[in-house]
C-alpha cells in the first residue's frame, strides 16, 4: 500500500506544480514536457524489461541446470546457519536460500546481469512459501531490502568513471563507499528484523560480520597496492571467472548425474523469458511516476528547499549538490548516474563534491526499481513495510556516506 500512495503522490504533486507553472507563470510548454518525459520514461520502462529477456533466459536456464543436478540444494547447506537466522520461514535446505547465496555473491562481484536473474529465482522460490500470495511474506520483504542495499566489494564501475573524469586517484572513494553500503546493508537487516522481531545478536551473524570486515581489511590492502588503472579489469575478471567456474561446476554435476543438461536448460530459459515479460507493466508504471515527478521540476524544488534549510542552521553545505544524487538514487539507477558525472564534470573529480558523489552513487541500490522488478516478477500487490524499510536504510545510508566523505576528504 505505501507504495501505491508513493506513486499516486508523484503524480498528484506533478499535476500541481504544472499547473501552477503554466497558469500563474505562463509556461506554455510544461504539459507537452511532461507528456514526452511519460511516453519517453514508459519505452524506457518496457526497454529495460525486454532487454532482460535474453539474460533472464541465460541465467535462469543455467539455474535450472544447477538446480537438477543438485548443486543449488548444497549451497543452501551451506549458507543454512547464517541465512536461518535471516529467513527462519524459510525451511532447511530449501533451494531458495541457495538461490539467494548466488545472488548476494553476483551482487557482492558487481555483476547486476547475473545477480538480478538469481534475485528473481530466489524470489519465485520464495513465493511458493507464500500463504497469502498477492502479500509480500517476511522472507520476501527481508531479501527484497537486503538487495536494496546494493553490497558490493570494488564499485569498479564507478571507479571507471572517475577514472574517465580525470580523477589522480580513481579508486580514493573505494573504503567510504564499501563502509557506507556496508552501513546501509546492516541498517536494512536490523530495521527488517525490528518489523519482524527477529534477533540478530547470535553467533551466524556475528561470525558473518566478522568475516566481512576481515574480507574487507583483505581487499585494502590488495586494492592500495594495485595500479588504479588496474583495479576494475581485475576485479571483472575475477568477478567474471567465479561465475563462470560456477556455471562450468553446474554442467559437471549435471552430467554426473546423468541429467539432460541441455532439456533442463531449456526448461529454465523457458521461465525466464515469461518473467522479463511479467514485469512490464510494473517497471513502466514506478518510471513514468517518477519522470513525470522529475520533469515538472518537483526534484529541483526538493533540493533547492534543503539548501536553504542547511544554510538557515549555519551548516557547512558543500555538500548540497550532491543531494540531487541523494534523491535521484532510490528512484533511478541511470539517472543518478547522469548526476554523479554532472557533479564530476562542473566541480572536477577530485573536488570534495566529485568524491562525495562517487561515494554516494556507491552507498545503495534503486529502491524503487527493485521494489517493481522483484515484486512485479511475483505479482505481488501488497508490500506492506518493505518500501518503507528500504527508504530508512536508505536515507541512514546516504547520511552516513555524507558523514564519512566530510572525514575522507573535507
Amino acid at each position: 500500500m505505501a507504495l501505491n500512495y508513493v506513486w499516486l503522490g508523484f503524480f498528484l504533486i506533478s499535476f500541481v506544480v504544472a499547473v501552477i507553472k503554466s497558469v500563474f507563470f505562463q509556461d506554455t510548454a510544461i504539459f507537452g514536457a511532461v507528456m514526452n518525459g511519460m511516453l519517453t520514461s514508459a519505452k524506457t520502462g518496457a526497454e529495460i524489461s525486454l532487454g532482460l529477456a535474453g539474460v533472464m533466459t541465460l541465467w535462469l536456464g543455467l539455474m535450472k541446470v544447477g538446480e537438477a543436478a543438485g548443486m543449488i540444494t548444497r549451497f543452501s547447506r551451506a549458507v543454512n546457519p547464517f541465512f536461518s537466522k535471516l529467513f527462519p520461514e524459510v525451511p532447511k535446505g530449501h533451494p531458495a536460500l541457495g538461490s539467494m547465496m548466488m545472488n548476494f555473491s553476483a551482487t557482492l562481484l558487481g555483476l547486476d546481469n547475473a545477480a538480478t536473474p538469481m534475485g528473481l529465482k530466489a524470489m519465485k522460490e520464495l513465493q511458493e512459501l507464500n500463504a497469502t500470495p498477492e502479500v509480500a511474506s517476511n522472507s520476501q520483504i527481508m531479501f527484497l531490502v537486503l538487495n536494496t542495499a546494493g553490497l558490493i566489494l570494488i564499485p569498479t564501475s564507478i571507479i571507471a568513471l572517475r577514472m574517465s573524469a580525470g580523477a589522480a586517484n580513481p579508486a580514493d572513494i573505494f573504503i567510504p563507499t564499501l563502509i557506507s553500503a556496508f552501513v546501509t546493508f546492516i541498517i536494512g537487516m536490523f530495521t527488517v528484523a525490528a518489523f519482524q522481531r527477529i534477533n540478530l545478536f547470535k553467533l551466524p551473524i556475528l561470525i558473518f560480520l566478522a568475516s566481512f570486515a576481515a574480507l574487507v581489511t583483505a581487499l585494502y590492502f590488495w586494492v592500495t597496492n594495485m595500479p588504479p588503472d588496474q583495479i576494475g579489469p581485475r576485479m571483472s575478471t575475477l568477478g567474471g571467472g567465479i561465475i563462470f567456474t560456477i556455471v562450468i561446476i553446474f554442467l559437471t554435476a549435471g552430467l554426473i548425474k546423468k541429467i539432460n543438461v541441455y532439456d533442463a536448460f531449456i526448461e529454465g530459459a523457458k521461465e525466464g523469458f515469461q518473467v522479463s515479460v511479467r514485469i512490464i507493466p510494473y517497471l513502466v508504471g514506478i518510471l513514468v511516476a517518477i519522470g513525470v515527478f522529475r520533469t515538472t521540476g518537483c526534484m529541483d524544488y526538493i533540493i533547492n528547499a534543503f539548501g536553504a534549510v542547511f544554510a538557515w542552521m549555519g551548516l557547512n553545505t558543500d555538500f548540497v549538490p550532491t543531494l540531487p544524487i541523494v534523491l535521484m538514487k532510490p528512484l533511478s539507477g541511470g539517472g543518478a548516474r547522469g548526476l554523479m558525472v554532472e557533479v564530476m564534470t562542473r566541480y572536477g573529480a577530485d573536488s570534495f563534491q566529485g568524491k562525495l558523489a562517487s561515494v554516494i552513487q556507491g552507498t545503495s541500490e534503486t529502491t524503487f526499481y527493485v521494489l517493481a522488478v522483484y515484486f512485479g516478477s511475483v505479482n505481488i500487490k501488497h508490500t506492506r513495510y518493505a518500501l518503507a524499510a528500504g527508504l530508512i536504510a536508505d536515507f541512514l545510508g546516504m547520511t552516513c556516506a555524507i558523514l564519512l566523505g566530510y572525514l575522507f576528504f573535507h
